[in-house]
């Protein structure tokens, strides 16, 4: 995990800005106080680095098994990629999992350490994983087997890489008051730990009941009240139209 321990104000700032914005996952904690077990690479602005080294590292009962970054003040965005490449390359595969749905969660793993995590609409989702893989050796996509439709299109986005099909029954944990929106990351998180099935595709024939659930989604998106038919609907499902493609089509018929 990233850790950012810095009394320079600017730097704490824009560092922990340019990480929030890359979607990280990272920690804080004051200057001097024990970092994690967890943490494989510190942030300090680049006055502080020395400090650092001296304070976790040459001290008595020092963690050792992590990199320090520093940050010069107006420039996070260097020392943020450098901490995220660091991290990358932590012993371990990396790994992302996918709980499909219309808005996957998506978790990017090094072992066992979660580095980054996203929850995006379905469309986003290819080319998120795209960069995360780049220049990453060996590197395995987990995906949940729920929501078959939508875990075919993400197959299909993915092109030529390790995809696993996973078992995801019991992946989503129980969320307290103020988790909303984290099912599925957590979720995701899960099913990156588990191994699967090697796939190369997902040949899926939807239900009827997928079919009329694309339907009535139609209706409620459309001005008109009116559903588009079941074969536009099966055209919805196989990731040939959105329904709002498929709406339009319906009218100009």
């Amino acid at each position: 995990m990233i850790v950012v321990a810095t009394e320079d104000f600017e730097v704490y700032h824009d560092v922990v800005a340019e990480l929030r914005d890359r979607d990280a996952v990272f920690t804080t904690v004051e200057q001097g106080e024990p970092l994690p077990e967890s943490a494989s690479v510190l942030i300090v602005a680049a006055d502080e680095v020395e400090g650092a080294r001296a304070e976790y590292r040459e001290s008595d009962g020092a963690q050792e098994e992590f990199e320090i970054v520093g940050a010069e003040p107006g420039d996070p965005r260097t020392a943020v990629e450098a901490a995220l490449q660091l991290a990358r390359g932590e012993d371990g595969q990396l790994v992302v999992g996918i709980d499909p749905g219309d808005r996957p969660g998506v978790a990017v793993l090094v072992g066992d350490t979660v580095i980054a995590a996203y929850h995006v609409p379905l469309a986003d989702v290819g080319e998120i994983v795209r960069e995360e893989l780049d220049e990453a050796p060996d590197p395995i996509v987990r995906i949940g087997d729920g929501a078959r439709l939508q875990g075919a299109r993400l197959v299909d986005a993915l092109g030529d890489v390790r995809v696993e099909l996973v078992d995801e029954t019991g992946t989503t944990p129980s969320l307290g008051a103020g988790a909303s929106g984290m099912g599925d990351v957590l979720a995701a998180a899960n099913i990156a730990r588990r191994s699967g099935e090697v796939i190369e595709a997902r040949d899926v024939d939807p239900t009827v009941g997928e079919l009329r659930r694309i339907q009535v989604r139609s209706r409620d998106a459309g001005e008109d009240n009116r559903a588009i038919d079941e074969q536009l609907a099966r055209r919805v499902a196989s990731g040939e139209f959105t329904v709002e493609e498929a709406l339009q089509e319906h009218r100009d018929d």
